[in-house]
């Protein structure tokens, strides 16, 4: 009977062919972590890492890093995805329970080295391999690996994204299935990390680990290929008490980013918040509530997403993008949230701070998330006048169920430009978007220009 990693392998790599619809959604998830990546190339975060890697971070490295420079492709994989991930503005796959993109596109951007060219649309290709890949391995343990407290990025990502990898690399069934058994063996993270700056660490470390698997997998080097369901294996170890196993699963057809996509984030906080941020905003509009109007603003969310959240009363803004009291006052009183409300001066403000006292969160219990893929967040808002108005929403903005346009899409990277020190130009996001007709991907490409080059504005 086949291992479960080479099902996986055989699936993946069938797929010789993607739709338009496929290859458009995986450029616009690229294009949006490339945007992230710049935005958080400045970050402490990332700061920290090219400090502690200064003297292998040079001008004759192989790989481009987005803080300018170059290095092994195992570490600009570990600097680039971290900084994809530092602000917490990168898209959400719920099939891997992780933050897929900032693992995947990353991770691929580091094996395009120097003199090494490839097209864009094998480098689509790759991200759809590794994605899909991803929510393989997420099927046999989500959501009771996520919630026992593995932080899915870190662990499923790895996994998943060594595959992709594998496959930009040219590496056959054996190799991406090997490619992934190596994956397992790194993969970690604890949950107990957000809100500290090894959480977008987490990100970069599977990426390095998806680039170092799959680069060892093509030498030679493998691991069991049944090393997710054995004893002592991925589901034993990591699955959580109500973790199922991959005797269900099944492939079709559609591509996962066709029937599930990817969320991309209108905010940038932590995703545990945003259902509850846009059912507030939208109660604000259709009732047109003011902040003096408000007695109390209750929201109810999933145990995960109350766990994630564990700063009241946040001190720094690592924090604040895990907060809900911050998050949802912020986002009320100013009408939106915006990469500058995450910085040390405004979570102090003091209207934010005399506003938050009235926010509440309680999560649903176990036995009503008990056999429930998804509930909805929930926000009632009781007024001073004694008024009770609620919201529910089962989909964040930005989802299949309610995607972004492109101008919202391109008004989000913009942000990311400004906050990254480029040109805000309109023309550098259009030219990405034209990725899949690219020819000549490589680490001397100009494409690099678009996101190494720091300019001042």
């Amino acid at each position: 009977m086949a291992t479960i990693l080479r099902k996986i392998a055989e699936q993946v790599l069938s797929r010789t062919t993607f739709s338009n619809l496929a290859m458009d959604r995986a450029r616009d998830a690229a294009v949006d972590t490339i945007g992230c990546m710049i935005a958080g190339g400045s970050n402490e975060s990332v700061a920290a890492l090219t400090r502690a890697f200064d003297g292998e971070i040079a001008g004759g490295g192989q790989a481009r890093l987005v803080t300018g420079g170059s290095a092994s492709p195992s570490l600009a994989a570990l600097v680039n995805a971290t900084a994809a991930h530092a602000l917490d503005f990168d898209d959400n796959f719920h099939p891997a329970r992780a933050h897929a993109s900032a693992v995947l596109v990353p991770a691929l951007l580091a094996v395009l080295t120097c003199g090494k060219a490839t097209s864009g649309r094998r480098f689509l290709e790759a991200y759809l391999t590794g994605l899909e890949a991803q929510a393989a391995v997420g099927f046999g343990v989500n959501p009771s690996h996520y919630n026992r407290g593995w932080h899915a990025t870190s662990t499923v990502g790895s996994i998943g994204a060594a595959a992709g990898v594998a496959r930009l690399l040219g590496g056959d069934e054996e190799r991406l299935a090997a490619a992934m058994s190596l994956a397992t063996s790194f993969a970690s993270g604890p949950k107990g990390q957000f809100g500290t700056t090894a959480k977008p660490l987490h990100a970069g470390i599977a990426a390095r680990n998806a680039v170092d698997a799959a680069r060892m997998a093509l030498a030679g080097l493998s691991g069991r290929l049944d090393i997710l369901e054995r004893p002592q294996g991925f589901l034993d170890l990591f699955g959580g008490d109500d973790a199922k196993g991959w005797e269900g699963l099944t492939f079709t057809a559609e591509h996962i980013i066709e029937s599930r996509g990817v969320v991309t984030k209108r905010h940038p906080c932590c995703a545990s918040t945003h259902r509850a941020i846009d059912a507030l905003l939208d109660l604000k509009q259709e009732h047109g509530l003011l902040a003096g109007d408000i007695a109390r603003i209750e929201t109810k969310v999933g145990i995960s997403a109350a766990r994630n959240l564990a700063y009241p009363e946040p001190t720094d803004e690592m924090q604040a993008r895990f907060s809900m009291p911050y998050c949802l006052a912020t986002a009320f009183l100013k009408g939106a949230l915006s990469l500058s409300d995450f910085t040390r001066p405004e979570i102090e403000r003091p209207e934010i701070r005399q506003f938050m006292p009235c926010i509440e969160m309680q999560s649903y219990s176990e036995e009503e998330e008990r056999g429930v893929e998804r509930l909805p967040h929930l926000i009632t808002v009781t007024t001073r006048d004694g008024r009770i108005v609620s919201k529910s929403r089962l989909h964040a903005k930005g989802s299949l169920e309610a995607p972004m346009s492109v101008h919202e899409r391109e008004v989000k990277f913009m942000d990311c430009l400004r906050w990254g020190n480029r040109h805000a130009s309109g023309a550098v996001f259009l030219q990405l978007r034209t990725l899949a007709d690219s020819e000549n991907l490589s680490g001397d490409d100009p494409f690099w220009s678009l996101i190494a080059d720091r300019q001042s504005p």
